[in-house]
């Protein structure tokens, strides 16, 4: 997190889009795609991008926790053969 933190600066999420979720007493799941504007590495423009978003949730003493979050920016549909190296 600390690392892609510092690749981003004057950003904000804009919107979300859920896609899937699901609540037990266990456990819970969000998986979404987070629409985001922020400057990137050095650039100095804001540039809007997408993440497709999946957070894990569990409940500790009464609190729902964050216990695994994975973020990517592949929001759109691929031939699966674009996954293999050649």
């Amino acid at each position: 997190m600390d690392r892609t933190a510092a690749q981003m600066s004057e950003g904000e999420v804009t919107d979300f889009e859920i896609v899937a979720q699901c609540v037990t007493a266990e456990l819970a799941y969000v998986v979404w795609v987070e629409r985001t504007k922020a400057k990137l590495g050095g650039r100095q423009e804001i540039v809007p991008f997408d993440l497709r978003v999946t957070t894990i949730f569990r409940p500790e003493e009464g609190t729902w926790k964050v216990v695994h979050r994975h973020a990517d920016p592949i929001t759109t549909a691929r031939p699966i053969e674009s996954l293999t190296p050649k």
